[in-house]
């Protein structure tokens, strides 16, 4: 008897209202915890035949390429989905649309190559913690992923995981529409600098997470972004810092930073003296800033040097004018000779310029130019050259004659 109303109890227990739904082929259900289970049993699509009382779903290790805007309908008490290691390549626009309270959303693990800018959109922007770690397959996918947490809505967002995904550099502006962003986990990556805008408009961030990456050293830019978050947790260990003299901006924000850093794990890779140092309190010195500092002191030296000469070549010119002051008068007589030298020279061709274009002396023989009278004429002609003159040539003797039409000539 005690058997048979045990047996009762337990059938009303597992029969309750939507808990004797049929489940999904392949898949494990329970009720009691309300999950759904699909672990490793070579499913291609998302089950369509989820109970509706399901809250957790959890399909794993599937061959499950894509994600549509079917693959989950009439499922609005869902709040958990764990769909990591599905090899997924592709989610569609609004394949989440349907579920209208998920909460956590598991994409680990997979091999997504394309997502469409509204893959993530849900109404009412539901959706609190997104883990992406190991999922992006390449570099289109993550320019993909940042066109969705710009369109997606996912103002609500409190968690990002996007650790393990070989990321080698961070868009600007990538997490600027998760404004309520509280964690935001990018380790085991290659980043290796971290650019002006990069963590833009993420007031509310409270812990971030860089370790396991390949940063060297962080510019003024990178420094920059994380003195703009404030007094948050940063885990920046594990990660190879060669501890030069380009380091030292960093550790000099080490040493003044009020934010909560893993201090003990940021220690120097390279070079090999400084190895498992840590970074936090190295002195200028230690880090061998020295030739720095004489550079400096040779440009100062440069410097002065190019002021000793602006000063002599001052002095020169101030000298050289006073010497012309002091020969003001000969220089000037330098000058009224030189000017007259000149004017000299110009009239000589000037001359010669009116004797060859004067028509007048278009018939004289070229035969009598090394003659006597022809001497005359050229000094005949300088001394009347305003006058209007009229010059023949006798045929016998080659002797000229001027005739004087104007005014009375004295030869």
């Amino acid at each position: 008897m005690c058997a048979f109303a045990v047996r009762v109890f337990l059938g009303i227990l597992l029969c309750a209202p939507y808990q004797c739904l049929e489940c999904p082929f392949g898949c494990e259900c329970f009720a009691v915890t309300r999950t759904v289970k699909c672990v490793s049993k070579d499913l291609l699509t998302v089950p369509q035949s989820i109970p509706g009382y399901a809250k957790t779903v959890i399909i794993t290790g599937n061959n499950i390429h894509r994600i549509g805007p079917h693959s989950f309908t009439e499922l609005e008490n869902v709040t958990n989905i764990i769909l990591s290691n599905n090899r997924i390549t592709e989610m569609s626009s609004d394949s989440f649309s349907a579920l209208i309270n998920l909460r956590f959303l598991d994409l680990s693990e997979n091999q997504l190559a394309l997502i469409h800018p509204q893959a993530l959109s849900i109404p009412g922007s539901p959706l609190q913690e997104l883990n992406l770690s190991r999922s992006l397959h390449n570099f289109t996918a993550l320019t993909d992923l940042t066109t969705a947490l710009r369109w997606g809505g996912l103002s609500g967002l409190l968690r990002l995981d996007l650790s393990g995904n070989q990321l080698t550099l961070l868009p600007p502006g990538m997490f600027s529409h998760l404004p309520d962003l509280q964690q935001l986990f990018l380790a085991n990556n290659s980043l290796m600098a971290v650019y002006s805008g990069t963590f833009s408009g993420m007031s509310h961030l409270e812990m971030l997470d860089l370790t396991h990456n390949a940063f060297m050293t962080f510019s003024a830019d990178g420094l920059q972004e994380l003195k703009k978050l404030g007094n948050i947790r940063i885990l920046l260990g594990d990660n190879p810092y060669t501890c030069s003299c380009e380091i030292r901006n960093f550790v000099a924000w080490l040493n003044e930073s009020r934010a909560q850093v893993d201090v003990d794990a940021v220690k120097c890779a390279s070079p090999r003296g400084f190895s498992d140092t840590w970074l936090r309190g190295l002195g200028v010195h230690a880090l061998g800033c020295v030739v720095p500092v004489q550079a400096e002191v040779a440009d100062l030296t440069l410097q002065t040097s190019y002021v000793f000469l602006g000063l002599v070549l001052g002095f020169v010119g101030m000298v050289f004018l006073f010497v012309l002051y002091l020969n003001r008068k000969g220089m000037k007589k330098w000058i009224i000779e030189m000017r007259d030298a000149c004017q000299d020279i110009l009239e000589g061709y000037h001359y010669r310029y009116e004797i060859d274009s004067d028509p007048r002396l278009g018939h004289i023989s070229a035969n009598n130019g090394g003659s006597m009278a022809q001497g005359h004429l050229g000094l005949a002609l300088s001394q009347q050259l305003q006058s209007d003159t009229c010059i023949v040539q006798l045929p016998t003797d080659t002797q000229v004659k001027q005739l004087a039409t104007s005014s009375t000539v004295n030869l």
